[in-house]
């Protein structure tokens, strides 16, 4: 991992945990609250030494540094003295991510760029690439490409399902719940679905999912939760980050910042692996609308 992406994890150390948190067992946990509640005391620990401060294994701590987006726990630690230093020097956050109603929209702006960077961070420290790699390769061979999303994850859908458009795929966007049943029906082995759902949990994107892993597609889920109903029925799992949410930023503003990043990241991998025949398809696809642009 390169040495400004430690950085920016470790400042997002806490989000991390909260996000990865379901996904972990209980002794990993305690690993893992242990380093984000205390950096500067576990940075000054071995590998035995926080094993026996959590009351777990070193094997426990390893693969909780791995969880976490390190090689070893060596990196960790070396992370986490970052981070302590950090905060010993006394230098606050220029911004918070709070907004008031009274705000000037120039705070705005910066809060919300602020939060916006934390939370691709966050995402992209967290994204598990070797399942990323798997969805990858499987939409880039399929035949036909369902993607389901409701209301914000909706739109996450329809822009996932135009990208993959624009070079040569066959895929669909669904935000109906009945279309998108009628559709997974006829899904088979070569076949990808893919459901977009922040928490996990929703009725609408599971069930297509469900059906359509029934009918032995492909199925991936992109989840803020990776321990949700909905990756019982996901070949793959693409996790998001789990933002804090306040009365004018709602949970779905955040999510959608990193579904994006998350269907963005499909997407090049996708066009990299059908480059052959997305390449022309993407010039084709310019070459039909450049009149309206010269409008």
């Amino acid at each position: 991992m390169p040495q400004e992406v430690k950085e920016i994890f470790g400042s997002a150390l806490a989000a991390k945990v909260r996000t990865l948190g379901p996904s972990m067992t209980r002794s990993m946990h305690r690993v893992a609250e242990a380093v984000a509640n205390d950096p500067a005391g576990c940075a000054a620990l071995t590998v035995t030494g926080l094993a026996q401060r959590t009351g777990t294994s070193e094997a426990t701590v390893v693969r909780t540094a791995r969880l976490l987006g390190y090689p070893g726990y060596r990196d960790l630690r070396l992370a986490l003295a970052g981070l302590a230093a950090q905060q010993q020097s006394g230098r606050a956050p220029a911004i918070t991510t709070d907004i008031a109603v009274d705000d000037p929209i120039a705070d705005v702006v910066a809060k919300l760029a602020h939060d916006e960077q934390q939370t691709l961070a966050d995402t992209a420290a967290g994204l598990d690439t070797a399942q990323l790699g798997a969805a990858v390769a499987a939409t880039a061979s399929a035949r036909r490409i369902d993607v389901y999303g409701v209301g914000a994850s909706g739109l996450v859908a329809q822009d996932l399902t135009q990208k993959l458009l624009r070079i040569g795929l066959i895929a669909q966007a669904h935000s109906d719940p009945h279309l998108a049943v009628t559709n997974a029906v006829q899904l088979r082995s070569g076949d990808v679905a893919i459901a977009i759902t922040h928490s996990g949990a929703t009725g609408d994107v599971i069930e297509p999912l469900r059906v359509a892993f029934e009918h032995g597609a492909t199925t991936v889920a992109i989840t803020g939760r990776p321990d949700g109903a909905v990756a019982q029925y996901a070949d793959h799992v693409l996790t998001t980050s789990t933002a804090r949410e306040s009365e004018l930023r709602p949970a779905a503003m955040s999510s959608r910042t990193s579904q994006l990043l998350v269907v963005d990241c499909l997407f090049v991998g996708v066009a990299q692996r059908t480059y052959e025949t997305a390449a022309p398809a993407l010039a084709a696809s310019y070459e039909a609308l450049a009149h309206r642009h010269r409008r």
